[in-house]
């Protein structure tokens, strides 16, 4: 990227700066969040900035100085060294990162092929993500779930929040877990000890909620209201304070049933709903535009077989990037590092390579 785009990033970081030290800025919360996110975003960028700029300095100052002073020349050659892998980092950083990195995410989880096991394999992976985000200190929420006989998940919606903004946030890190998660293992309700093949579909999109830059009419809203329940279908609440909305042009359905007023499930339901149709609006454009990129690696598509749990060889392997470990019983307690530094590695080579 030009120096004069470095430039001009180094000015809006500094101009951030000063606005995010304005009180007046933080009386709206939104407009304060969304600055503090792209703060965060651009503060690698100009560490590294400044960082090659300081090497480059001093190796010219140390160049001059070698002429009377041989010591100097040892150092200049050690900067020669360092510059390059400065420059490299610089220009990883510029990379058109993926904007909504640092947001939030909203999480669906539904089981599939199987019946009641496919339910247990689901909550199994929600189990996956809530301990993944407990690691990274994120805040997990569960809006709505439909709980099977056996205690596992017919569907559940959830959000994972990072308790502060950062670059490199919620979505950066599960923005590729959308697809059909495979499991091979022998179900509880086996009787035989056979092992068995079920699925389970994974939805994730941002939590834009009330940046979503989208119309909602409420002509095109279906609103229905029923009694919370928990664990086997039994009602948890004695008045109608769930909330289920069904947006009639696209057919998405979003049910809140976490909060405690119907009014408070409703405002929630309609902040996932924004986000669902903020997803499905910039994949249309993407295809409109030709933009999307023919990628080893996926985001949003539950139409996909993207990963199998293999429990007999107690391995885990990612069919996009060719990743395979045999750690799954590591992997499912929330140690999911290296498998997504192997997803996003290989992201971001192809888009260094493009």
């Amino acid at each position: 990227m030009p120096a004069p785009a470095v430039d001009a990033m180094l000015a809006e970081h500094a101009e951030l700066e000063l606005r995010l030290a304005d009180p007046a800025i933080h009386a709206d919360a939104s407009l304060a969040r969304k600055l503090g996110r792209r703060y965060a975003e651009l503060g690698p960028i100009v560490a590294a900035s400044r960082e090659l700029s300081t090497a480059r300095e001093d190796l010219a100052a140390a160049r001059e100085l070698a002429g009377e002073d041989p010591s100097f020349a040892a150092e200049a050659d050690d900067l020669a060294t360092r510059i390059p892998a400065l420059e490299t980092r610089l220009a990883e950083l510029l990379v058109p990162r993926d904007p909504h990195d640092g947001d939030d995410v909203v999480m669906e989880v539904k089981s599939g092929e199987g019946g009641e096991e496919s339910a247990l394999f689901a909550s199994d992976l929600v189990r996956m993500y809530t301990r993944y985000a407990e690691r990274r200190g994120w805040k997990t929420e569960v809006l709505d779930a439909n709980v099977s006989d056996l205690g596992g998940y017919k569907d559940i919606t959830l959000i994972v929040r990072a308790r502060a903004p950062e670059p490199d946030g919620v979505w950066s890190a599960l923005k590729f877990e959308g697809g059909v998660h495979r499991v091979q293992r022998v179900p509880v309700t086996e009787s035989q000890g056979r092992i068995h093949t079920s699925a389970a579909g994974v939805l994730v999109y941002p939590d834009t909620g009330e940046d979503a830059d989208v119309e909602i009419d409420e002509k095109d809203l279906r609103v229905d209201v029923f009694r919370s329940s928990g664990h086997g279908g039994q009602s948890v609440n004695t008045t109608d304070s769930a909330v289920r909305i069904t947006h009639l042009p696209s057919g998405i359905v979003v049910s809140c049933q976490n909060e405690r007023s119907q009014l408070q499930n409703r405002a929630r339901a309609m902040e996932v709903l924004r986000s669902r149709l903020q997803a499905v609006h910039e994949a249309e454009l993407a295809a409109e535009a030709m933009a999307e990129r023919k990628s080893q690696v996926r985001t949003v598509d539950r139409s996909e077989r993207i990963r199998t749990y293999n429990y007999p060889e107690n391995r885990i392997a990612d069919h996009r990037v060719g990743y395979k470990a045999h750690n799954l019983s590591t992997v499912l307690d929330g140690d999911l590092d290296d498998l997504l530094t192997a997803l996003t590695t290989a992201d971001r080579a192809e888009q260094l390579s493009s």
